[in-house]
Parts: C-alpha cells; structure tokens; sequence
C-alpha cells in the first residue's frame, strides 16, 4: 500500500485533485470564528486541501510519509504563491513532530482509513487529540462499512480492520464505532447528529465503484467533558 503513494501516476493524479469543498466550507467557518486558524491536514498528499485553505487565509501543516507526495505538494504550494502559509513535514499520522494543544483545526481526509490495525487508528487519533487545542475543530472523510458485503469477515483480532476491499488491511467503521473512537480521544460530534454518508448503493445492490464515506465534523471538548470514555 505504501508504494502506490509513491507511483507517479497516482502522484501526478493527486497533483490536479480537486478540493473538498465541503471541507473549503467548514474551515471558512472556522476562520470567521479564529481569524489565523492553523490546520493540521493529515495525509496531505499532493496538498489538493491544504492549498485552497491557505488561500482561504489559514495557516496549514501538511504531514506525509510519501516523498514524491510532498515533493508535488511543494511544487503546487510555490505555484500558488502560499510557501509562507504552508509548512510540509514528512510524518506517520501515529507520530506527528507537533507541540501539544498546538492546532486549531485537524483535517484527516482520507487518511486514518489507512491504518493497518484499530491500534495505528487509535494511535493516529490520539496523536491527532494531543496537538489539538481545546475548542478545536476535526473534518473526518473516511471509510464506512457499509462499503463492505455485510458478510465480510476483519482481519483475524481485529474488529474494524478488513482486506476485502483492496487486498490490503484497511479501516471500514460503523458510524457508531466512528463516533465512538473519536470520543473516547476527546473529540465530540458537533454540531450533534448523524455524520454524512456518500456513495452507498440503493437497497439490495452491490457497489461497484469507490468506498462509501463517511464525513463529518467534530470538537475537541474539555477533559471534564471527556468522563470516563
């Protein structure tokens, strides 16, 4: 899995990705609240995200582990003319080379989906609590379960972690597991409700193309909020 991040084809694509809009929408939001908003964007890629949210006027830390990824990402970083709102550090989502309570806003858009196991998940997710500051605000795009046949079987010891999709051991959650493992962190789903779904099929049909996402927003709430989760 590692070296199809690596592969110029999947860089040059990543490198003329759109962005989420969405997303664009949300951090807007957001700076209007905290002018100066500093985002962490996990997974960064080819900084398809982080680039339109500098422009948006937010200060980005953009962490990957692929090379050519961040290579591409600085290239359209000094494109825009944004090298001075945007800083590129190639970091694991487990290991993030960050000050605590030193984010306003995490952004994990395609990214925790990619954890091998619930413990790199659970890792990632913590390391993401750690570096948020309190108040903080979370975008997850991630990979539901419903994108799996309802008889699929995880990864022997694990719970959420399957194969089925790409060959490879990925994260598919539930959205009660979803909600469930960003609270136990620290992050509460706000505004409340259900997160959005995209992509599931119709009733009684099979999905062929791409993983149904989950997507939703989240804040990091006070350590007397957080109880015994």
């Amino acid at each position: 899995m590692a070296d199809r991040w690596e592969d110029a084809d999947v860089v040059r694509g990543f490198s003329t990705a759109a962005a989420n809009e969405v997303l664009l929408d949300y951090v807007r939001v957001e700076l209007a609240r905290r002018p100066g908003l500093t985002v962490l964007d996990l997974g960064c890629g080819a900084a398809r995200n982080a680039v339109p949210l500098a422009a948006a006027g937010a200060s980005v830390i953009g962490t990957d582990v692929a090379a050519p990824m961040l290579e591409a990402a600085r290239l359209r970083v000094a494109a825009a003319g944004l090298t001075d709102r945007v800083t590129l550090l190639k970091a694991p989502m487990d290991a993030l080379p960050l000050a605590d309570a030193s984010v306003d806003l995490v952004v994990a858009h395609g990214i925790w989906n990619l954890a091998r196991s619930g413990a790199e998940l659970r890792r990632a997710i913590s390391e993401a609590a750690r570096v948020a500051r309190p108040g903080a605000g979370l975008f997850v795009f991630t990979f539901s379960r419903t994108t799996l046949p309802h008889d699929a079987q995880p990864v022997e010891g694990e719970s959420f972690v399957f194969t089925q999709f790409a060959g490879e051991p990925q994260c598919f959650l539930t959205e009660a597991e979803l909600v469930a493992e960003l609270l136990r962190a620290g992050f509460e789903k706000d505004p409340p409700g259900p997160l959005s779904e995209y992509n599931r099929p119709a009733s009684g049909l099979t999905l062929t193309r791409g993983p149904v996402i989950l997507e939703g927003t989240f804040r990091m709430v006070g350590r007397d909020r957080r109880g015994s989760q």
